[in-house]
């Protein structure tokens, strides 16, 4: 089994002995950065930082595409993201970690599937995290981050780059949603299509701005907040590879079975060329 973590803000290496740097290709492009990969006990990990060296990709300009692909490509077993997050409930205070299991998308701008081109496909998404991971990731978080821990819960993840406006953040809590983040959509998406069991560790850093006790979020609150944040991930994430759960029993596991509606026969052949890293296709 093979964990890939996906660094959000301020997680921009994983810091776990001699890692090996890998430049991928993919057919949707080129992924944020290259992939580390290291030893982490038996298992092997695989790191990308979402947002590439020097923090240069805003949330809308991330190929999430090639990322996933990538990921795939060299072998992921496990997905994992880490994603700074605004509060939306009081309980969640910022330095706390939450394990969401649930997303709803206000994404605007962003590529969100790989079946374009003259194939269509639909993936079941109804529960878009891996149980079996997002427990795991609790365990681990639990035992080893030092912080306090928040199991369930739903993410919105807002287009950005800006942060939320106090109508809508006021909206979002009427909702009843947990955090809201800038980054789990389409990432979680293109799991699913990519047949990857894919968590959350969703890293509190404010309470954004529906909260009359605090002042509005700007960068640098969520910087000094997420210095602490970061170490809680890293040992939860160095937990976690000695507990991968199998990923055969994750609804993840062969989610395109049945899910392609395009007779194979029709695919057009570039199309079943830039999906050969997902399924061979007959043209």
């Amino acid at each position: 089994m093979k964990l890939a973590i996906i660094g959000g803000s301020g997680l921009y290496a994983l810091g776990a002995g001699d890692a090996t740097e890998h430049k991928v290709t993919t057919s949707f492009g080129a992924p944020s950065g290259p992939v580390t990969s290291t030893r982490v006990g038996d298992a092997e990990v695989l790191f990308l930082s979402r947002h590439g060296a020097g923090h240069r990709y805003s949330p809308t300009e991330i190929n999430y595409r090639a990322n996933i692909a990538a990921l795939r490509q060299l072998g992921a077993t496990h997905v994992v993201s880490v994603s700074a997050v605004g509060s939306m409930r009081e309980e969640i205070a910022p330095g706390d970690l939450v394990v969401v299991d649930q997303y709803i998308d206000l994404t605007k701008r962003r590529a969100s599937t790989f079946f374009e081109g003259g194939v269509a496909a639909h993936v079941a998404f109804s529960d878009p995290v891996c149980p079996h991971l997002a427990r795991a990731v609790a365990e681990a978080a639990l035992e080893a981050s030092g912080a306090r821990v928040h199991t369930g819960g739903t993410y919105v993840c807002m287009e950005g780059p800006q942060f939320s406006t106090r109508a809508e953040s006021l909206v979002y809590r009427a909702w009843g949603v947990s955090v809201l983040g800038m980054t789990a959509m389409p990432e979680a998406k293109l799991a699913r299509e990519a047949e990857l069991p894919y968590a959350t560790l969703a890293l509190a850093t404010d309470y954004d701005c529906w909260h009359e006790g605090h002042g509005p979020v700007d960068v640098q609150a969520v910087v000094a907040v997420m210095a602490k944040n970061v170490e809680a991930a890293r040992r939860t994430l160095l937990a976690l590879a000695a507990r991968l759960p199998d990923p055969t029993a994750s609804p993840a596991h062969r989610a395109l079975d049945g899910a392609i509606m395009t007779s194979m026969d029709a695919v057009p052949a570039e199309t079943a060329r830039r999906l050969a890293f997902l399924r061979p296709f007959s043209t």
